[in-house]
């Protein structure tokens, strides 16, 4: 009779973490927000060209006249693109710029919601999904 040895599980020895599934989140969020910024900036230099193409009703409160927002979403735009691009390092820094940005991004396109209604909600919610990537999956983005 043949004894058979017990299976042993690999053991790592060096520091090295391997990539998980959850990456792809990390890419997915800097696409996005690359993406998200574009957008944005497409949509500051509409209002800076074109201040008639957006419609303001006498209901609809914006802190600044169309300009100022045009010129804040140019800026925030930028910025988020750049953040965006920054993710693909794997910098602890890059994540935390994203996240702050992303929600610097969701709270100009909530003032910007009696605008342009819908178009806002998908940004706020693309913004959220952004934060929740980076913030649950953050980490794993060093392990590529």
């Amino acid at each position: 009779m043949t004894q058979q040895t017990p299976r042993t599980t690999e053991i790592w020895v060096d520091d090295r973490r391997r990539p998980s599934a959850w990456t792809g989140w990390i890419g997915f969020a800097g696409i996005m927000m690359m993406i998200i910024g574009s957008f944005n900036v497409i949509e500051g230099v509409v209002a800076l060209v074109d201040d008639e193409f957006y419609v303001v009703g006498p209901d609809n409160i914006l802190l600044f006249d169309l300009t100022g927002w045009g010129w804040a979403h140019l800026v925030i735009g930028v910025l988020v693109a750049l953040a965006g691009g920054g993710l693909f390092t794997g910098a602890a820094w890059a994540r935390v710029v994203a996240v702050v940005f992303a929600a610097v991004n969701a709270v100009a396109q909530l003032a910007f919601v009696s605008v342009q209604p819908i178009w806002s909600t998908v940004v706020i919610a693309l913004c959220v999904v952004v934060v929740w990537a980076v913030v649950v999956h953050g980490d794993e983005a060093g392990a590529r």
